[in-house]
């Protein structure tokens, strides 16, 4: 196991599966977490872990969580890019309030947490580890999910951009994108989805929130000190299977 003992994660969105995944596994890790999220409690199974609740889609959010951090532990390590949302429209009749709630919520909360983040890794002069949690459909789109993946490849781009500008303060910058990650009542919501993808898939199933975790988990240790602007695809292969 990769020891983060020592190191404080920010997570955001950790009221969610993929979130909460993510923090378990930091956790275990033994990084001291701070796990944002909006208005659920954050399922962690242990480990030290502090929930700061605040709205990312305000001007003042973003900052509010990396200063909820400072406060608590006195520097940041680490930053992963998880809250965001995936609601399902199809992109020919999407109106500029379905749109901009979506840049504004996976790429504009993510660019001023980034910021925030980053400034307060400088002034420690100890570099760190940046995350950003996109998707495979920022690769390979869906019809319904068009202003996602759009949102999805703004954020493997934003996380190059960043690492350009932040790498001289040793500040890495990385994306992870997942393919279909399993949730409770999955199956049975989309059993043709999930019969597709378990079928299509190289490794035989559906991902899990700890998949995810354990990238998050690689990227933001010292093991990936010399890793910045890539892009994790954590899918189990999906990708190398040709739809045509």
């Amino acid at each position: 196991m990769i020891d983060l003992t020592g190191k404080v994660v920010v997570v955001t969105g950790a009221g969610g599966g993929i979130g909460g995944g993510i923090v378990r596994r930091m956790a275990a890790a033994g990084a001291s977490v701070v796990a944002h999220t909006r208005s659920s409690a954050v399922e962690h199974g242990g480990g030290e872990v502090t929930e700061v609740m605040a709205d990312l889609n305000t001007e003042d959010g973003p900052a509010a969580v990396v200063d909820a951090a400072l406060n608590r532990h006195r520097r940041i390590d680490a930053l992963v890019n998880n809250a965001g949302i995936q609601p399902v429209t199809p992109f020919t009749d999407l109106d500029d309030q379905q749109w901009s709630e979506m840049i504004d919520t996976n790429l504009t909360a993510v660019h001023r947490l980034t910021q925030a983040a980053a400034s307060a890794m400088r002034e420690q002069g100890t570099g760190g580890s940046i995350v950003h949690i996109a998707s495979i459909e920022a690769q390979h789109p869906t019809p319904v999910h068009g202003h996602y993946a759009t949102s999805k490849a703004g954020l493997v781009m934003h996380a190059k951009a960043a690492a350009l500008a932040w790498g001289p303060h040793g500040i890495r910058v990385n994306s992870v994108s997942p393919g279909l990650i399993d949730r409770p009542g999955l199956a049975d919501d989309w059993p043709e989805g999930v019969e597709r993808w378990t079928a299509a898939v190289p490794l035989g199933r559906l991902g899990t929130a700890e998949d995810v975790g354990d990238a998050c988990v690689f990227l933001c240790s010292d093991l990936a000190r010399w890793i910045t602007g890539a892009d994790l695809v954590v899918d189990g292969g999906i990708l190398t299977n040709p739809t045509w």
